[in-house]
């Protein structure tokens, strides 16, 4: 794992034991405070040959997930044993003792980790990958030896892309000091190379360069692909057979989409396969980095009054809401291959359904959590026509401006029948879920922006209150909205008397509103995830047999639409989406909580 300057930057440090090592077994000494760094790390397990670089006797060692090699160090001249702190790191009596059993200079052979964005010029790495890895290096998350490289096409120099990076970076609201100087250091690290994506010559090139700046120390090297799908193999092939690390781990980043159906996402992960193992590719899916989801399973699991209730016993519905309030705007060419089901569906809220849903796992185990998803997936009945809806926005006149169609988009063909919305509910066949309808809604040109889960609770069996509800129960419903974005919130919605000597019942929120409790500024999801796929956490990441089972779930439906040539409902620009949407919530007894929740 690589060393984070900063013991701040995260509140844990995974211990390299059993059920979870890190790619390479790091060993901190400590006295009065003072940190030293020997790294014992090896290659990855495809590529790379394992180096241990201590003069010691070692028992027989284990490898990790990337091939790293764990190894318990002991000392040559006394007898004082290793003590193992709670936080999972070692230490011995005094630095002298520490020193002894070394045959290098540990600041000089400390790792580093060259981070490599392919497709560095488009619009991706520029809004959000590079301003994650500055607020990374702001925070004092990344390692003190790391190099960012970037790769595309175009013709740039070091000073051109520094310049075009340099335009997207801020610092962070609670924390502004020295950020003209912070944005100059990290630039410093920052550097280019133009490249063909399916030219080992080209990559052999950055190789060179990138052994410059690692110096000889051993190197670790991450590769972001920032790039169509189309060209993931090529650039793949030719990072992993010219540019991958000779003796530390590498990993690739891979990008959504994963494919079209579960045929072309399982060719993908062949071909990927090819020149990777498993455990270094990191499938991103942003939503999953976002901090109200990775609260998700903290609330349920740490908190008694929630995990007894997260039942079908207890809860009536979940919904899994997901809305923009703009259309395509120009990238209609791309999304009109792809549609609201595949771009947004079976991936971001699929996932968050999963995390949701899932049964306690083992341990917090990268592989025990998603072990726990692909039994939920595993799970769902294949998706049917008859409970999916799907929309496609028409023009609208609204306040004298008139809004485009989607078809209106240049990039889009006139007769398109591309869902930009869709609305579907689904079902958990196991004891904890069984009945109990998870509805999912996603589309564009809405008429607002959010991503929200929420929980709607089973009516109180013979409720002495009834009378003072009226005939709309559904108001009197308790319900848990956990809201993802914007103004990221958690809130209960209850009932109460209203103070008076009347009887009136009114309901409440009891609140955990983020930006009102913290001061801190949420970090962007990008951010997490770099870190982890730099850390070698794989928690959030999205494994083979979970993109399989997912992708199973929705071929088929996606077909049956594609092959009938299913008419989508139309609906203005701005409007809440398709009157459709409302009559499948109805048809399972279900209100859409955000048209209640106004």
């Amino acid at each position: 794992m690589a060393t984070l300057s900063s013991t701040h930057c995260r509140s844990y440090s995974p211990l390299p034991s059993s059920s979870y090592a890190p790619s390479s077994s790091s060993y901190l000494c400590f006295k009065l405070g003072h940190r030293q760094r020997v790294s014992v790390s090896s290659g990855s397990k495809r590529f790379l040959q394992a180096k241990v670089s201590i003069q010691s006797h070692t028992n027989s060692g284990g490898r990790t997930h990337d091939g790293a090699v764990t190894t318990t160090v002991a000392p040559i001249e006394n007898d004082i044993p290793f003590k193992k702190l709670k936080d999972g790191l070692l230490s011995v009596s005094s630095s002298d003792e520490c020193k002894d059993a070394m045959t290098f200079d540990i600041n000089e052979n400390e790792p580093t980790v060259s981070i490599t964005v392919v497709g560095a010029s488009g619009d991706l790495a520029k809004k959000k990958i590079f301003p994650a890895l500055f607020a990374l290096y702001y925070e004092d998350c990344l390692p003190q030896q790391f190099t960012i490289y970037g790769y595309a096409r175009s013709k740039m120099t070091d000073a051109d892309l520094r310049n075009m990076v340099s335009k997207t970076l801020t610092c962070r609201i609670d924390k502004r000091e020295n950020c003209t100087e912070k944005m100059e250091q990290f630039l410093k690290k920052c550097f280019y190379h133009s490249g063909q994506y399916d030219s080992p010559e080209n990559f052999a090139e950055l190789d060179q360069k990138l052994k410059e700046h690692e110096g000889g120390r051993v190197s670790n090297r991450l590769f972001y692909l920032s790039i169509p799908p189309n060209i993931f193999i090529d650039s793949v092939r030719c990072a992993s057979l010219s540019a991958s690390s000779g003796n530390g781990w590498t990993r690739v980043i891979v990008e959504k989409p994963f494919g079209r159906d579960s045929e072309s996402s399982a060719a993908l992960t062949k071909a990927l396969k090819q020149y990777l193992e498993e455990d270094q590719i990191f499938r991103i899916d942003h939503y999953l980095g976002k901090e109200l989801v990775e609260n998700l399973s903290v609330l349920r699991f740490s908190n008694l009054i929630f995990e007894p209730l997260w039942s079908r016993q207890y809860i009536r519905n979940v919904q899994l809401i997901f809305s923009e309030d703009f259309g395509t705007e120009g990238r209609g060419g791309y999304f009109d291959n792809y549609g609201i089901i595949r771009d947004i569906m079976q991936n971001h809220l699929l996932q968050i359904l999963a995390l949701f849903a899932m049964e306690t796992p083992v341990s917090l185990d990268a592989e025990d959590i998603r072990n726990e998803k692909v039994k939920v997936l595993r799970s769902m009945r294949p998706l049917q026509l008859e409970n999916m809806v799907v929309g496609q926005y028409k023009s609208h006149t609204k306040g004298g401006v008139t809004y485009p169609a989607y078809t209106d988009d240049k990039t889009v063909p006139d007769d398109s029948l591309t869902p930009t919305f869709a609305a579907a509910a689904l079902f958990i066949d196991n004891a904890r879920w069984d009945g109990v309808p998870f509805l999912m809604k996603a589309g564009k040109a809405l008429h607002n922006k959010r991503a929200e889960i929420r929980v709607q609770f089973r009516h109180v069996p013979g409720n002495l209150y009834n009378q003072n509800f009226g005939t709309d129960l559904d108001r009197a419903t308790n319900e848990l909205v956990i809201r993802v974005q914007p103004d990221e919130a958690i809130y209960l919605k209850i009932n109460n008397k209203v103070p008076g000597l009347g009887m009136r019942l009114d309901r409440s929120n009891l609140n955990l509103h983020y930006a009102a409790r913290y001061s801190k500024e949420i970090p962007d999801a990008y951010e997490r995830l770099l870190l982890d796929a730099v850390e070698g956490e794989r928690r959030l990441f999205i494994r083979s047999d979970e993109l399989d089972a997912a992708w199973a779930l929705f071929t088929p439906l996606l077909k049956e639409l594609e092959e009938k040539k299913i008419i989508p409902e139309y609906y203005p620009y701005g409007s809440r989406g398709p009157v459709g949407a409302h009559y499948l919530a109805a048809k399972y007894n279900v209100r859409w909580g955000d048209g209640v929740d106004q």
